[in-house]
C-alpha cells in the first residue's frame, strides 16, 4: 500500500511518519501532486494557522489537488479545519470540501485547549474497536460546530465535531499519533480501510 503524508510546511509530518511506521506500515512525505495523486492512502496533517497553511497549499496548487482526490484522505488537526469551507482565523478560505466554517471557541473557555478530552458519539469504520468516551489528544484554539457529516463529538464549551466525513474525506481534530494506543488504532483504522 502506497500512503503519502502531505508536506506543505505546516506541520510535524515526522512525528505522524514514526507513528505510522510503529503500526507496521511505510509512507513517504511529500508535496509532488503526482505522488499525491499516486497514492493509495493520503494524510494531510497540520499545525499552525489557517491563512498561512492555505497560502503554502496555493503557491504549490495543492489547493486544487486536495479536492479532486478520489483514494481515502485523512486531515488532521489543522488539516480537518482546511478542509472546511473557511475560517475565522485569518479570514481564511479554505478547501469547501465540507460546508461548513470553523470557529473560535468563546471568550468564556481557556484557549488553546491543551490536553486529553473524551471522543463519543462515533459513527464510523475510522472509530471500529474504539469505546465511546475515548480520550484523544487535542491542541486548538478554533473548532466546527456540530453538523451532517460529524463521526465524532467533544465538549468543550459546547459539543462539537472531533471528526468528520464526507465520501472518501475524513478529519480529526485530535491528534491520532499522540493520542496512546488508541489514536493509534483510529490511524490503523485509516489506514486499513
Amino acid at each position: 500500500m502506497n500512503t503519502v503524508i502531505i508536506d506543505y510546511k505546516a506541520g510535524n509530518v515526522q512525528s505522524l511518519l514514526f507513528a505510522i511506521e510503529r503500526l507496521g506500515f511505510s509512507a513517504k512525505i511529500t508535496s509532488n501532486p503526482d505522488e499525491i495523486s499516486n497514492a493509495d492512502k493520503v494524510i494531510f496533517p497540520g499545525v499552525g494557522e489557517a491563512s498561512f497553511a492555505m497560502n503554502s497549499l496555493r503557491e504549490t496548487h495543492l489547493d486544487s489537488l486536495i479536492p479532486e482526490l478520489r483514494q481515502p484522505l485523512l486531515g488532521i488537526c489543522l488539516g480537518m479545519q482546511l478542509l472546511c469551507k473557511d475560517s475565522e482565523e485569518g479570514d481564511t478560505k479554505a478547501l469547501r470540501i465540507f460546508d461548513v466554517s470553523v470557529r473560535k471557541f468563546p471568550d468564556s473557555v481557556l484557549v488553546p485547549q491543551i490536553g486529553w478530552n473524551q471522543i463519543y458519539d462515533l459513527k464510523s469504520d475510522l472509530f471500529k474497536g474504539i469505546p465511546e468516551q475515548t480520550y484523544t489528544y487535542l491542541v486548538h484554539s478554533y473548532y466546527v460546530a456540530k453538523n451532517e457529516h460529524t463521526i465524532s463529538t467533544t465538549d468543550y464549551s459546547e459539543a462539537y465535531s472531533t471528526a468528520l466525513q464526507k465520501d472518501n474525506f475524513f478529519g480529526v481534530q485530535f491528534h491520532p499519533e499522540k493520542s496512546g494506543i488508541l489514536g493509534s488504532k483510529i490511524l490503523e483504522n485509516f489506514l486499513k480501510l
